[in-house]
């Protein structure tokens, strides 16, 4: 039986712990601030309630074989006191974080050879404390490696799709191009909608542009109308759709601006690439989340 710990969850973390605690062979526990008797996630097939062992405190807990990183990329030092006791040498730490950076980010605390990074595309939305709606399957993606393989059996008996990628560099950087234009909802708290907001169009463009050379000069191997597909999904945005940048901003939380439109700036200059809109808007991003308020970490 599999032992798996999540830490921090949030959307993406408590939907991932709910979903493989539906799979009896799993031993699924979730590392927390916060404390809570039952997790319920609302998901497109009826709701899931379970009750995971809860641990409080990176001193309550034990190795695992594998271990869940849900919370958010700029979160690493308090996670890493959690890693200090639940890794062992044969625990598998699989990063489920917005950006390019995953391992990198845990090199210092685990092996290398022990960290999975995992892209994920899930719309998942916390509605109040232990309590997520799942709005669409979406997929969570892994490199196709032999811990990768393993790490989509964990989920056989879950509805997600798990999948593996030969090509794990392209599908990151994929995801970050789209990531770095939810910058524009966080900036003005509306959502990105381009038949209604027209004007936004150009820097929209100049976000998408400057990401894909930063990618490429990465060795990413991006579709060529990948710039034309998310203008399309923007101009067809549905009004309601909110991105987790512009949810951060709008809970008072910190957001990631370093691990989404900050990393398309730092890796450009190490190719000396400009990129003078990501930078600008990294730089908005900067001064709107100084804006007095309630600032909460996301685990």
């Amino acid at each position: 039986m599999p032992s798996i710990t999540i830490i921090g969850p949030g959307s993406i973390g408590g939907t991932v712990a709910a979903w493989l605690a539906q799979d009896k062979v799993n031993t699924v526990s979730i590392c927390t601030r916060t404390t809570f008797t039952e997790l319920t996630v609302d998901t497109p097939y009826g709701s899931i309630i379970v009750k995971p062992e809860i641990f409080t405190s990176p001193e309550q807990v034990r190795v695992a074989d594998w271990v869940l990183i849900a919370t958010k990329a700029y979160d690493v030092e308090p996670t890493a006191k959690w890693l200090q006791r639940l890794v062992g040498p044969h625990t598998v730490v699989a990063i489920l974080q917005n950006g390019v950076e995953h391992v990198e980010r845990f090199m210092p605390y685990v092996p290398k050879e022990q960290l999975l990074p995992v892209i994920v595309s899930l719309s998942a939305q916390r509605k109040a404390p232990a309590h997520i709606w799942q709005s669409s399957n979406g997929e969570i993606t892994v490199p196709d490696t032999n811990n990768g393989k393993a790490f989509v059996k964990l989920f056989q008996q879950t509805k997600l799709n798990v999948q593996t990628t030969a090509d794990f560099l392209s599908h990151a950087w994929d995801k970050l191009t789209l990531n770095c234009t939810g910058a524009i909802p966080a900036i003005t708290l509306k959502p990105l909608n381009l038949r209604e907001q027209e004007e936004w169009i150009d820097i929209v463009r100049a976000l998408i542009r400057e990401c894909i050379a930063v990618a490429k000069a990465e060795g990413a191997n991006l579709d060529e109308t990948l710039e034309e597909k998310l203008i399309y999904k923007y101009v067809n945005n549905p009004s309601n759709s909110i991105n987790s940048l512009h949810a951060d901003r709008i809970a008072g939380r910190p957001m990631e601006i370093d691990a989404r439109n900050g990393a398309v700036v730092r890796i450009g200059q190490r190719h000396g690439i400009s990129t003078p809109m990501n930078q600008f808007i990294t730089i908005l991003l900067n001064m709107a989340q100084q804006v007095p308020g309630t600032m909460e970490a996301s685990f």
